[in-house]
């Protein structure tokens, strides 16, 4: 029993030895790549919606730590200041809408060149009407074994529109910003409905309420359920858990997801200013890298972490909403009008479908959609879409933290697009009125639309002219 507990004793000490020899290396190891990072300290933005999730699990996970980074996360006030944060410099980076990155680099709105390696998240919003609105819409929509058919299109809606212009009230809506995605498929989902969204026609107004039937208007994220229950608003686009909490306090009801509006579209990106991607290289490869990880843990085996992520979301300093209202949409399911729950898998995609990816198509249609609203108020050919795209969005980076990983065993080279892969998808028509989209040929596809501009049409002086 001696010999025993004196072998036992050695081992252990053999034992303590060999992991404080690989303690050492590897902090060893940490400490070197940190040395390589040109800045090791950085402050992120966001806004309180869901899909900032890959930015809570990248910190709670300890992903960034992973990459020798020390990240504080800051929730801002709204997309604006976000962005002019960014521009200053005050915030190192942050969860965007999609279009931002887009809007500035082209000079709507604040001009900045701002540019993204790494897109957070596919769909994840939705459109909300108010009690009221939806009892007026209710009777037009079909249904079938009981159950109302989905998607409700905003035909149902166009009734009530023409009803409250015959009585001189305008028909205001709720969205988040001039360039986020909720704006332009809150205008893709009325023109689809016959209902004119209005228009664009910068510098002079800059509204995008010209020759308006629905009048949409900017309402910060959180607000928008209070908004509407004060009557300011009827209606809103907005991301989760917004949409969700109207229902919950039952003050309205989510009529269509943009999931069904458009399947898979991209919702947000990390965005950085190019001056500090350019000064900051390895860092921001860094970042990446801890995202990746985190959007893949949080599509991990058909979404068994979501329950661990609304917990961290949850949280005051991320989302701050009860776990029931972002675990509506965030496990799977999704609640329109009380009591209809339906199944939504793909609600909320953080990695799967190449969600990560930032695609130059993707890009391209951003810029399709400012065009037909007149947010680009001049003709512009084909090749200029692309090279624009190319201008914010950078694969090239994204794939180099991917690689990374692979090299690292921490991801699969099968998780990521291929070598040849050229950034533009395939033509689909996986929209809410099943018009294709070709995104080697914007100004073909503008043209196919009944609502919004086309070849050399802009706004002047109010209205539209050739």
């Amino acid at each position: 029993m001696k010999q025993t507990g004196r072998l036992t004793i050695k081992k252990r000490v053999m034992a303590l030895i060999a992991v404080t020899a690989i303690s050492t290396l590897s902090f060893a190891n940490c400490a070197g790549a940190a040395e390589k990072l040109e800045k090791d300290s950085l402050k992120l933005g966001f806004i309180k919606l869901t899909d900032m999730a890959p930015l809570a699990v990248a910190l709670e996970k300890g992903y960034f730590e992973d990459e020798g980074l020390s990240v504080q996360l800051e929730a801002q006030a709204n997309w604006k200041v976000l962005l002019d944060r960014v521009v200053s410099g005050e915030l190192d980076g942050a969860h965007m809408l999609a279009g931002q990155p887009i809007g500035s680099t082209i000079g709507f709105g604040t001009k900045a060149d701002i540019i993204t390696a790494f897109s957070m998240d596919l769909n994840g919003n939705a459109i909300t009407v108010s009690n009221d609105i939806w009892k007026q819409m209710k009777p037009q929509i079909p249904v079938k074994d009981g159950k109302l058919v989905h998607p409700i299109k905003a035909d149902a809606l166009k009734p009530v529109v023409e009803k409250f212009k015959s009585e001189g009230k305008p028909f205001n809506m709720g969205m988040v910003f001039p360039v986020s995605t909720h704006n332009y498929e809150l205008r893709y989902w009325l023109a689809a409905g016959g209902i004119k969204p209005g228009f664009y026609a910068p510098p002079q107004d800059t509204s995008g309420q010209i020759d308006a039937e629905a009048l949409l208007s900017v309402t910060p994220p959180p607000q928008m359920p209070a908004t509407m229950d004060s009557g300011t608003i009827v209606g809103y686009c907005v991301g989760e858990p917004w949409n969700q909490q109207a229902v919950f306090k039952g003050i309205g009801v989510p009529v269509v997801s943009d999931y069904e509006i458009w399947k898979n579209n991209p919702e947000k990106v990390f965005g950085v200013s190019k001056e500090w991607a350019d000064k900051n290289p390895n860092t921001h490869k860094a970042v990446v890298k801890a995202l990746i990880r985190a959007a893949m843990w949080l599509d991990a085996e058909n979404n068994k972490n979501r329950p661990e992520a609304v917990e961290m979301l949850s949280q005051k300093q991320y989302v701050g909403a009860d776990y029931e209202v972002l675990a509506n949409s965030m496990t799977g399911t999704f609640e329109y009008e009380k009591g209809d729950k339906r199944d939504l898998p793909d609600f909320n995609v953080f990695f799967r479908h190449n969600a990560t990816y930032p695609y130059y198509s993707d890009a391209i249609w951003y810029l399709s959609q400012m065009r037909r609203w007149g947010q680009v108020n001049e003709y512009k050919p084909d090749d200029w879409y692309l090279e624009t795209a190319k201008k914010v969005y950078r694969p090239d980076i994204y794939m180099a933290a991917a690689k990374a990983l692979v090299a690292e065993g921490k991801a699969k080279a099968g998780d990521f697009p291929a070598d040849n892969e050229t950034g533009i998808k395939p033509p689909s028509a996986d929209f809410i009125d099943g018009i294709s989209f070709d995104a080697t040929k914007p100004n073909d596809y503008l043209s196919k639309f009944a609502i919004g501009l086309k070849g050399k049409q802009k706004v002047t002086g109010g209205k539209v002219v050739e």
